[in-house]
């Protein structure tokens, strides 16, 4: 039995929900007892829980990077550091352009700190492998049984377009707002059903608002025809693992996504879906779902068959063994860079 203390910002988080919470069951009927904290604001409180780590075999350190400061007393007391992150860290988020220095040394200390690199994504292990060669690749799994409902009946004749994401991301689809105002003038029985925690309107499509829940959202996603996965091509969306899409091929929507980062991966142009690289590719790759009821479901069979891979089941045995592998191998270097 391996004891593991589990440091995070927010345990709330999308990013947590998905990528960590779970994998608590499944750690655990396999020997690895996970004891989950939040990372303290104040400096006293996380001295206080740098040495209570020193308790634990292993610390895995979910997305948060470090101070000098904060590195060192880790590094002194954890007896193996495991780094997990999904997103591009180490660049300005959003629409923000540049690397931003505080980001990058935070990033590049924290790093250089851990004893093994969890990266969500190849682009992001490309980040860190240089700085540390004991980085490994693990997506983000999907709980493929959630979603194994039948599309939901309908009879109102609609074919429903349908994002899911969060505020911080809502403006990616905002991007495409041109080539949804298209659609809808184009076809009246289109409507987009957007499930966030903020939503925007359109003037010639109806917008469905669904307000994100943990259970709420697979009927909603259920109940769609065709998702939408736009991303701009910069460094902090290339960063970007890609979880929607396998939500949608899980629900076997067929999808339309920018190529940008694993969205050429997990989207196989003409056989799971199509890639959209501009407002004129957009109307074109929608409209041809839309007219072509027998693509959408020959490739939605197709995206189901192709998330299997990423079914929790097996991302989680993946990560039992990184993680027991790292606490037998232990600790690496102590050297922690300002």
């Amino acid at each position: 039995m391996a004891d593991l203390l589990v440091l995070t910002n927010n345990p709330n988080s999308a990013s947590f929900l998905y990528r960590m919470e779970p994998y608590l069951p499944i750690l655990e009927a396999n020997g690895i007892h996970c004891n989950v904290d939040v990372f303290p604001a104040k400096p006293s409180a996380r001295r206080r829980l740098f040495r209570y780590a020193s308790s634990f075999d292993g610390v895995f350190l979910h997305r948060k990077t470090l101070s000098w400061h904060d590195a060192r007393l880790l590094r002194r007391h954890a007896k193996t550091i495991l780094y997990d992150f999904d997103d591009a860290i180490m660049v300005k988020g959003g629409w923000s352009l540049g690397l931003g220095l505080k980001r990058s040394l935070r990033f590049r200390r924290t790093v250089k700190a851990a004893d093994l690199v969890i990266a969500g994504n190849g682009y992001l292990a490309g980040r860190a492998k240089p700085l540390n060669p004991r980085t490994v690749v693990l997506p983000t799994g999907v709980d493929i049984r959630m979603y194994q409902g039948p599309p939901l009946a309908r009879t109102d004749g609609l074919i429903r377009l349908v994002w899911i994401g969060s505020k911080s991301t809502l403006p990616y689809l905002e991007e495409i707002r041109p080539a949804l105002e298209q659609i809808g003038r184009r076809f009246p029985k289109v409507h987009l059903r957007i499930i966030c925690d903020r939503f925007f309107h359109l003037e010639h499509m109806l917008v469905e608002t669904c307000l994100w829940s943990k259970v709420g959202h697979v009927g909603d996603l259920l109940g769609s025809d065709i998702g939408l996965a736009p991303l701009p091509d910069n460094a902090f969306a290339r960063g970007k693992c890609g979880f929607k899409i396998l939500q949608y091929s899980a629900c076997g929507l067929p999808v339309v996504a920018s190529p940008v980062g694993v969205n050429a991966d997990y989207v196989k142009m003409d056989v799971t879906g199509l890639h959209a690289a501009g407002i004129t590719e957009w109307v074109h790759q929608i409209g041809v779902l839309i007219e072509n009821r027998s693509l959408r479901e020959q490739m939605g069979q197709a995206a189901r068959n192709f998330v299997q891979r990423f079914d929790k089941e097996a991302i989680g045995r993946q990560l039992i063994d990184l993680i027991k592998t790292a606490l037998q191998e232990g600790r690496g270097s102590d050297e922690i860079t300002r």
